[in-house]
């Protein structure tokens, strides 16, 4: 049998349900049996008719005492069906089904599922789960699994499917782990497991089923992370970069590094003279220093005789590394020059050619990096700024300028331990958990929209003092769809209204790069009081003078991005205030509103932001082209993530060629595919 085979010529399928089942990722044999149920409903416990309580859902056995019963009630259409067991007897009420009445023939015997009413002195359950008693149960009388659906698809026909897939295709699902292996970890086979997913039998062996199919799916994604990493470690060796007196870079510097920032500093500076390409991840949180501990490491790479060059995702960030660089190398015989797309042809070609000649030191760009015809001399240091904002290609073509060159990617989204290891299992982590002495926190306040008003004219006072504001709106423009404010209205309000007195400007994704960029370089240089502006302004805008920002239908968005914005303020001695404004006030609304107001240490918002939302959700995990998960969580399956690491090395140490484990192979390059290109996996 063959597990791609189209889920379309899968009988109980047809043209029509398998569009439905693509909708949710149906689309093979394979991709149905690992469609793993989201919950699970306990209807193993069978009790008589007459012990039957009001407003509960459960499971009876009885037979069909009657014919059934129709009648009309203006435009809905009612069928009865009566039902007895030893005890007593109850009616089953379909609401618009009149073709229910010919399913069922008298003296058969069902066991039934539904929740049970009282009215007019009759006992009745509404819209039934049923099956015969004489054939294997899938509905009732069982733990039943509960699957996500879209519309057009219901639980019966989702269960009918994988159970008549079960039967005839589970003896292909072929096992990666050996005996010894399965032995050694107490793991279930993996047809048991796949049968026991769906179809549990017993609470038990449904546990056993999770824990086996948790264990290899952070099996074969350690794994295949492994690979990649020990790609970079074992490749041929890459620049071995003498050691460089920093004296006089830490000369031009106005404060003193961290702690924190040492350590990173010192941990790319081993990278670098070890002889080894460097792959390394630095992490830091809104303001904790990153940038200085970049231009410490090209430093070093332009004092060995190599180019440095470093990607930002906007020009606004990447004219911010710009200037802040050039201060910062000022009378250090260093040249840096700037690639964005707005630069003119000619100035262009010459910033080309002398990239090319090596005459320039440092470039500083933006996607124009990665262009065919930007050619490095010798570029020995690539480093990404806010790295989630480009695709692994596209890091992978920015590495490819140079022979060898070592790699620095640089996040602002403080990620949880256990996450970063598993979407950066190819980098060593560096981590800055420390912001500069003297700033101060940001006060953060969560308040409903009856206070919009008061806000507002907080926001007048501090502009009064001379500061800067911030008014983050989620929409562009007002739709009908979506109840949330929108940056364009807001603007329009706030205008020609309460803040009319004031110097406002508007910036969304909508706008032309140009226009963007200029109303964010007039804001940068004090000729904007408040800026209204959509979630573009999340990433590296440095506005030191802005002290204020407000943030309307906060509920619309998550933590990690909250923070983010957050993060656009408090970037001085100032204090600065953050105000979110809620229109509707959630479960997960009011936990997420009150880690931000508890606290600005954004790497606990990271992990509360996981455990509220979910790995899924999480930071876009997707685009990292990492497998996806189906049914491990990362947060509250941690313990099985660490066995499967330590799991991981044992067995890469016996078998690192996979002699004996064609399968697990298979395994690993189906689900990470071109990532592992390059690779030898025998």
């Amino acid at each position: 049998m063959d597990l791609s085979k189209s889920i379309q010529y899968v009988k109980g399928v047809g043209p029509k349900r398998a569009l439905l089942l693509k909708k949710i990722g149906i689309e093979t044999v394979k991709d149905a049996l690992e469609y793993y149920p989201k919950e699970y409903e306990n209807r193993e416990k069978i009790i008589p008719i007459d012990m039957l309580k009001i407003g509960e859902k459960q499971t009876f056995k009885a037979y069909i005492a009657g014919k059934a019963r129709e009648y009309k009630v203006k435009r809905l259409t009612i069928t009865k069906i009566p039902v007895k067991d030893g005890s007593g007897a109850v009616e089953l009420v379909w609401y618009n089904q009149p073709y229910i009445k010919g399913n069922f023939k008298l003296g058969e015997e069902y066991i039934i599922n539904g929740k049970v009413f009282y009215k007019y002195g009759q006992i009745y359950v509404e819209n039934p789960v049923m099956d015969r008693s004489d054939s294997l149960n899938i509905n009732a009388g069982r733990i039943v699994p509960i699957y996500k659906l879209t519309e057009g698809l219901s639980q019966k026909v989702i269960r009918s499917i994988i159970f008549n897939l079960l039967k005839e295709y589970l003896n292909d699902i072929e096992e990666i782990f050996d005996e010894n292996f399965l032995k050694e970890y107490n793991l279930l086979d993996i047809k048991s497991a796949i049968k026991n997913i769906h179809f549990p039998e017993s609470s038990k062996m449904l546990e056993r089923s999770k824990y086996r199919l948790v264990f290899q799916e952070f099996f074969i994604l350690q794994l295949g992370l492994t690979l990649i990493k020990n790609r970079y470690n074992t490749d041929k060796a890459g620049i071995k970069f003498r050691r460089v007196d920093l004296k006089d870079f830490f000369s031009k510097l106005k404060f003193h590094l961290t702690q924190a920032q040492e350590r990173a500093l010192n941990e790319i500076l081993d990278d670098m003279y070890s002889g080894k390409v460097m792959n390394r991840l630095l992490q830091g949180d809104v303001g904790s220093g990153k940038t200085v501990i970049a231009a410490a490491a090209m430093y070093v790479a332009v004092k060995n005789g190599y180019q440095a060059s470093i990607m930002a995702p906007t020009e606004i960030l990447a004219k911010q590394h710009y200037f802040t660089l050039k201060e910062l190398y000022d009378e250090l015989d260093i040249k840096i020059e700037l690639l964005t797309g707005s630069i003119g042809t000619k100035k262009k070609n010459i910033i080309i050619e002398e990239i090319k000649n090596g005459e320039i030191d440092i470039l500083v760009g933006t996607h124009s990096l990665i262009e065919e015809n930007v050619q490095f001399k010798n570029l020995g240091l690539a480093i990404t700024d806010e790295q989630h904002r480009f695709g692994v290609r596209q890091r992978a073509v920015f590495k490819e300028k140079g022979e060898q060159t070592d790699v620095l990617v640089m996040t602002a989204t403080p990620i949880p331990r256990t996450l970063a290891l598993m979407l950066y299992g190819d980098l060593d982590i560096s981590v800055i958990d420390e912001l500069p002495p003297g700033r101060k926190k940001i006060e953060t306040y969560a308040i409903s929209a009856t206070l919009r008003d008061r806000a507002y004219k907080f926001v007048i006072n501090e502009v009064k003092k001379g500061r800067q504001a911030y008014i983050v709106c989620p929409l562009i423009e007002d739709s009908n769809l979506i109840n949330a404010k929108s940056a364009e209205v807001v603007y329009e309000e706030i205008y020609k209204g309460v803040f009319k007195e004031f110097r406002v400007g508007l910036v969304h994704g909508g706008m032309s790069s140009n226009d963007k960029n200029k109303v964010m370089n007039e804001f940068v240089n004090g000729k904007i009081d408040i800026l209204v502006s959509t979630t573009v302004i999340e990433v590296g805008v440095n506005v030191p003078n802005a002290s204020v920002i407000v943030i309307e239908n906060a509920e619309r968005f998550g933590l990690a991005q909250l923070h983010q914005l957050r993060g656009r303020v408090g970037r001085s001695s100032n204090q600065s205030y953050c105000i979110l404004i809620a229109y509707s006030y959630s479960d997960v609304v009011k936990k997420r509103l009150k880690v931000m107001t508890e606290t600005n240490d954004g790497f606990k918002i990271a992990e509360k932001d996981l455990e509220i939302r979910g790995p899924g959700e999480f930071f876009g995990v997707k685009q990292h082209g990492l497998p996806e998960l189906k049914l491990a969580n990362i947060f509250e399956d941690i313990e099985i993530l660490k066995l499967a690491q330590k799991a991981v090395e044992k067995f890469l140490n016996n078998d690192i060629t996979f002699k004996r484990h064609d399968k697990m192979k298979a395994e690993l390059v189906e689900r990470f595919k071109d990532k592992l290109e390059g690779i030898v996996l025998n």
